[in-house]
């Protein structure tokens, strides 16, 4: 089959960005494209429209590529739980929950079975791979039971293309270190170097680029650039760091709660094109300040997050600010945190059978954590006791939890397929507590929720920002943006030659 893989001197220095951008390039040729990504670790994920779990990035990499998302994109996904254990979701169920060591233990057989069945039932429906893989691939103490780097490449038989990071500095040194540290037959896989995130005058580089290709015999088919405020969805919490340095002015200023193992972040992204708006990221109680509104995203550790809400002083915080009729807004695990109780009956979140835990109290509720993991897709609209109109919502849920509102008190958000009712919408809409992830992206929905807001400080209410509709524009800007700089034929020449001189293999 053909593809190329692209992988990376260490994590965070730009994979998921320019495996998007190749999808929206080859697909604007005509070419049927899948992304693949065999092994994720995020707790951002992404639900496809059979109700399966992958890892985001692979998700938004197929609308990239203008084709349904499958579990076949990303066959496995691990979503931390705790600095040890992770979650392991296999074609998109959850599986169970192992240690690092148990994963590489007792995974490793099953994993390269599935890689090898997922690369079969791909090569059915597209003409080309444009595979990721995770990390550095040579993380000497894990190479040899891995499953996302050159393991996978080797199994694919598809020619790597390493990428570097020069914006955190040490690109000489990352790239040839990582090469030194190859096999020869993996270095001889290896056919083009990207050097991506670099800032200022490319002709300063040209040095540079000449003495790589000249100590290492690979070209260097492109010098990306920094591209900030892309708005493609980001894969993991590393890049958390980079929303703190978005979105810092602004009239009306929400306070989103970082937490430790905080899961589909990209739920905020929407809020970076509304220009009155302010994000800020609070880990302490002495960052929470004098917000206009809160925000508590969701989490893959709902009672350890809350504990450390309390341990850090947040959580009094957050509920002196609701006292005093400020707006939280909770998704998810935030929407379990509100709650009165939480009790882990089946030891999912925390490991311990019947744990209970309680939560922060703005919401009369019991959260129930169950063995059995919920994936749906869902569309609706707002219930009609919120008054605010019959606005359409859609969005999906991922959770192990089942929150229960006494009748007396219950106050539901939204009504899905004109009979189930989701979510809390409590004190005129200042405590909101909902399972929906993707909520702020329903452009009615996030007007409605800010210019409530906006009229509690006296500010002028805006109109909707159409954030939906610039997701096209912005594959299409990103691949344009790329492919100025990646010497796109000759990447096509490598593809090609090699698939030639394998193609008995």
């Amino acid at each position: 089959m053909k593809g190329f893989m692209i992988q990376g001197t260490g994590s965070d220095v730009g994979k998921s960005l320019i495996v998007t951008a190749f999808c929206r390039m080859l697909v604007n040729e005509g070419i049927k494209v899948a992304p693949y990504k065999s092994q994720n670790m995020s707790n951002n994920s992404y639900v496809t429209a059979d109700g399966s779990e992958i890892g985001r990035a692979q998700g938004i990499q197929a609308e990239a590529a203008k084709t349904e998302a499958s579990v076949w994109m990303n066959p496995i996904l691990l979503k931390p739980q705790s600095d040890r254990n992770s979650e392991v979701v296999l074609l998109g169920k959850a599986l169970k929950t192992l240690s690092g060591k148990g994963y590489r233990e007792t995974f490793y057989e099953k994993g390269i079975e599935v890689i090898h069945q997922s690369i079969k039932e791909l090569s059915k429906q597209y003409e080309f791979l444009v595979m990721e893989g995770a990390g550095s691939p040579v993380e000497m103490n894990l190479k040899d039971r891995e499953l996302v780097n050159m393991k996978v490449a080797e199994i694919a038989d598809v020619p790597v293309f390493l990428t570097a990071d020069i914006d955190r500095g040490g690109v000489f040194a990352s790239i040839i270190g990582t090469l030194e540290l190859f096999s020869n037959e993996e270095r001889n896989r290896v056919k083009g170097i990207f050097i991506n995130k670099f800032r200022g005058d490319f002709n300063l580089f040209k040095d540079g680029v000449t003495f790589l290709e000249e100590r290492t015999g690979i070209p260097v088919l492109g010098v990306l650039p920094f591209i900030s405020n892309h708005m493609i969805d980001r894969e993991d919490s590393l890049s958390i760091n980079e929303f703190r340095s978005l979105k810092k002015s602004g009239e009306l200023e929400i306070a989103v709660i970082q937490l430790p193992y905080a899961s589909n972040i990209s739920d905020i992204e929407p809020f970076l094109h509304e220009e009155d708006v302010a994000l800020r990221f609070v880990r302490d109680a002495s960052e929470f300040g004098r917000p206009d509104a809160v925000i508590i995203p969701g989490t893959k550790s709902t009672i350890r997050d809350l504990q450390h809400l309390r341990h850090s002083g947040i959580a009094d915080k957050i509920i002196s600010f609701a006292q005093n009729g400020g707006f939280v807004t909770g998704i998810c695990g935030g929407y379990q945190m509100l709650g009165k109780t939480l009790i882990d009956v089946e030891g999912t979140d925390t490991g311990e059978a019947g744990f209970e835990e309680g939560g922060l109290g703005l919401i009369d509720a019991v959260t129930h954590f169950q063995k059995e993991k919920k994936t749906i897709r869902v569309e609706g609209t707002c219930h009609p006791q919120t008054g605010i109109g019959m606005e359409p919502i859609e969005g999906y849920e991922i959770h192990l939890g089942d929150t229960a509102i006494p009748d007396l008190v219950k106050s539901p958000l939204f009504l899905f397929d004109s009979k189930w009712e989701e979510g809390y919408y409590g004190n005129d809409g200042r405590i909101i507590g909902t399972y929906l992830h993707h909520l702020f992206h329903n452009d009615g929905w996030r007007t409605i929720w800010l210019n409530r807001i906006r009229d509690s400080i006296d500010i002028p209410r805006k109109p909707k920002v159409d954030v939906g509709s610039l997701k096209e524009e912005r594959y299409e800007r990103l691949a344009e943006e790329m492919g100025k700089y990646i010497d796109y034929n000759r990447v096509k020449k490598i593809i090609l030659d090699w698939e030639r001189e394998h193609e008995n293999h």
